[in-house]
């Protein structure tokens, strides 16, 4: 089961930490992934970090502004999002992937979180 918190209200230009818990089942041989989810819009790919955090990538709306990574431990993932914008307001998810490195598809994952919600005003 994976759990996300650190949602919340922030103003333009701010920031947030996302963390993801595993619980119930290791994740640490397992990528992961966030996607997030506006209304009315389809999910989408936010970023992804493999098994052991060497490899990590993202979508260009958030490049450069997002970070990924995950404890040593390997049990709890997290997103720092930095410079935050309007259009970032959404349901964020994070989703353990099938194998040891992710992709941008969802159906590279198999198990999600219920998400938190993140709003950023202007």
């Amino acid at each position: 089961q994976l759990v996300e918190s650190g949602g919340g209200l922030v103003q333009a230009g701010g920031s947030l930490k996302l963390s993801c818990a595993a619980s119930g089942r290791t994740v640490s041989n397992n990528a992961i992934g966030w996607f997030r989810q506006a209304p009315g819009q389809e999910r989408e790919f936010v970023a992804t970090i493999s098994w052991d955090g060497a490899v990590t990538n993202y979508a260009e709306s958030v490049k450069g502004r997002f970070t990924v990574s995950r404890q040593k431990a390997k049990s709890t993932m997290y997103l720092q999002m930095n410079s935050l914008k309007p259009e970032d307001t959404a349901v964020y998810y994070c989703a353990g992937a099938r194998g040891s490195f992710g992709g941008t598809s969802q159906s590279s994952y198999n198990s999600w979180g219920r998400g938190t919600q993140v709003t950023v005003s202007s």
